[in-house]
């Protein structure tokens, strides 16, 4: 099952069920976040309480998709109060993006702490159920103002020093009233960070991460995540200036989805009732690996099998220079 939120030309929030070319407005929920705090309240599957809320309207998804309609996607999964949704995640889980941090950092021929971080995942990120695996790298992106829908810029600011997409698949959870919590689905991410900037000092990571970036356009619930093939690409003037093929899933990564959940959650701040969570899975591949310098207008556009239409931003470079913030 896969759900969009959409804005309607009134400027109200809508759900709908994707099918196919359909979109199924929900009747009764402005957002997934209020569909799910209501099968929590009601302690049922959250499938079966769209299912009990599923309308006679349709609209042609199409033109909703193509940004051709007057109806507009939104993030797939958003909070009403947007401090509320930590937006986070994790690197280090897959082999070409240890291999592309191990380049920018070091000597070749040496092992940098990106690389010890990758294997000490190997080695310990996928415990036996019931188990604590070895803790993976962690990073914070900001609140859930930063999320960008299907189809909106992504913004490199005046004092960045580049912009660049990273292919992701991002869980979507939700923190029941009991501190517990607990999964919404998953969606399609570009997590968009400043490499340059990482690749000056690792210690500048964490600057190199607070940067917008997107999820959507569906929101799928209960997806297969064991391995999920998908491609990269980027497009200027409107032809493929750079592509590659790219997977994720627990079978592509050093980590088990469990291991990576335990350590976002077992912090007692992450786990404040009524809160929400974007948490990123990690990359593949980006073509920053490559060699390449997207500029303003590339298009980026990521796709991932099982988890519907690819996702498509373009990139916006901030002008004009810094300005002192007092």
């Amino acid at each position: 099952m896969r759900l969009v939120q959409l804005q309607s030309p009134a400027g109200d929030t809508r759900v709908a069920i994707v099918e196919n070319d359909r979109l199924r407005l929900l009747a009764g929920f402005e957002s997934v976040y209020a569909l799910a705090q209501a099968a929590l309240r009601d302690s049922r599957p959250l499938s079966d309480t769209i299912g009990a809320c599923t309308s006679g309207d349709t609209l042609e998804y199409d033109p909703v998709y193509r940004l051709a309609s007057e109806w507009r996607l939104l993030p797939p999964f958003t909070h009403p109060e947007p401090s509320r949704c930590l937006v986070t995640g994790t690197g280090l889980t897959h082999k070409a993006s240890a291999d592309n941090r191990q380049a920018m950092h070091t000597n070749p021929a040496e092992l940098s702490d990106s690389m010890r971080m990758y294997y000490w995942g190997l080695e310990g990120g996928r415990p036996a159920p019931g188990s604590i695996g070895v803790a993976p790298e962690w990073f914070y992106k900001g609140c859930g103002s930063i999320l960008r829908p299907h189809g909106e810029p992504l913004l490199v600011p005046r004092f960045a020093e580049d912009g660049g997409e990273e292919p992701e698949v991002a869980g979507v959870y939700i923190i029941d009233a009991d501190g517990r919590p607990r999964r919404v689905g998953m969606a399609i991410a570009n997590e968009f960070s400043d490499h340059k900037t990482e690749k000056k000092n690792y210690l500048y990571l964490a600057h190199s991460k607070l940067r917008t970036c997107s999820i959507g356009p569906e929101l799928v619930v209960n997806p297969e995540f064991r391995a999920v093939p998908g491609t990269v690409s980027v497009e200027r003037d409107g032809r493929v200036l750079w592509s590659k093929l790219v997977a994720t899933g627990e079978a592509k990564m050093s980590h088990t989805l469990a291991n990576l959940e335990h350590h976002h959650f077992k912090y007692d701040a992450h786990r404040r009732p009524g809160d929400t969570h974007i948490h990123f899975f990690g990359a593949d591949a980006f073509s920053f690996g490559d060699g390449i310098q997207l500029e303003d207008g590339d298009v980026m556009v990521i796709a991932f099998n099982g988890f519907g239409r690819a996702l498509r931003n373009p990139i916006r470079l901030e002008r004009g220079e810094q300005r002192l913030v007092k």
